[in-house]
């Protein structure tokens, strides 16, 4: 655990007391993780889910699909399809 000090100006703080009376946390240790955890969450890149890996490893196993040379080609292949 690591431990910090902040300065918190009156409105943040009471920002704060209102986080950690809401949520019915016991200090405001908590409630900065709480908030830390939310804007993680909410801003921060997630971790992609297990079933997206796997599905990105067979595109690139197998291929994106048909590649085209041409305009012409590709509209060939939508206009016999």
């Amino acid at each position: 655990m690591v431990q910090s000090i902040i300065d918190l100006k009156k409105r943040e703080d009471k920002v704060l007391n209102i986080i950690k009376a809401q949520n019915g946390f016991k200090n405001k240790s908590q409630a900065v993780e709480f908030v830390l955890n939310v804007y993680e969450e909410s801003f921060l890149e997630p971790e992609l889910k297990p079933e997206f890996i796997e599905k990105l490893k067979k595109i690139e196993k197998e291929g994106y699909g048909k590649t085209f040379t041409s305009v012409e080609e590709l509209r060939e292949h939508i206009e016999s399809s």
